[in-house]
Order: structure tokens, then C-alpha cells, then sequence
């Protein structure tokens, strides 16, 4: 299991290097993508909290880290004592895969009806409330 704080500056100094920065939003929705990988192969990524806000799944913590580059690209790099393995392995997979997308389709993707940050967020009843891991690994 990584920090979700290394995992994060990880993802941001990758896409920065590799000449596709992201925004929060697009960091947000990778970070969900990743857990929901991990958890569905029997562990998890991270284990810090992922909520259900307004535009989808979010890790608060990270969010609040990197909220200073609103709606911009995050063009930071990091230094991360992050060791290549498998399940790094894994996050590039996801995070070359999903850098790219418009970060509004991974919003559609995650606020579809079956998923699970459409059951907890519950047209904002439950605006902030934390999207349990079992349903995350179950429904993505």
C-alpha cells in the first residue's frame, strides 16, 4: 500500500515528465481509478478516504494539496521514494490511459447511476460523505 500523498506527487511528476500535466479534477478521478484496480485485485492503493462530492470520487487530503492550481494543469514535480514495482506498474497503466481523456468524460464516467459515488452522493444528500471501499471494489 502507498501514501496516497506519494502516489499523488508520483502521478503529477509523471504526467508533468511526460509532457501531459493534469488538473485536480483529472488527479482526482485517477486516484479512483487506481483504488478501484487495486481493491478489485484483493488490496488497496491507498488508505485514505475517497468522498463523494459535487464532480465525483475525491481523496480530500490531495485535493486540498494541490487546489491551489484550480482548473490548471499541476506542472509541479516531486521527488518520491516510490519503488518501481508491480503495482507501480499498474498506476502508469492507468495513469497513461486516463491522462489524456477530457477530465469532464471522467466525470461522466464515475457519476454513471450504477456506480458507486452515484449511490452515496445521492443528488448532494450525501455531498462529502465517504465512498466505502467494499462498494468502490464492487461496483467501481
Amino acid at each position: 500500500m502507498y501514501h496516497a500523498i506519494d502516489l499523488s506527487k508520483y502521478i503529477v511528476t509523471k504526467c508533468v515528465s511526460d509532457g501531459y500535466p493534469i488538473s485536480n479534477l483529472q488527479l482526482q478521478k485517477i486516484l479512483y481509478y487506481i483504488q478501484k484496480a487495486f481493491l478489485q485485485n484483493g488490496s488497496q492503493a491507498f488508505a485514505d478516504d475517497i468522498e463523494a462530492w459535487q464532480f465525483g470520487p475525491v481523496v480530500p487530503n490531495f485535493y486540498y494539496y494541490f487546489c491551489g492550481y484550480g482548473a490548471m494543469p499541476i506542472t509541479a514535480s516531486y521527488q518520491t521514494n516510490l519503488v518501481m514495482d508491480f503495482g507501480l506498474n499498474v498506476v502508469d497503466q492507468i495513469v497513461e490511459a486516463k491522462r489524456t481523456l477530457d477530465p469532464w468524460v471522467m466525470v461522466s464516467e464515475t457519476h454513471k447511476p450504477e456506480r458507486a459515488w452515484s449511490k452515496i452522493y445521492q443528488n448532494g444528500l450525501d455531498n462529502h460523505n465517504i465512498i466505502p471501499i467494499e462498494l468502490i471494489k464492487k461496483v467501481g
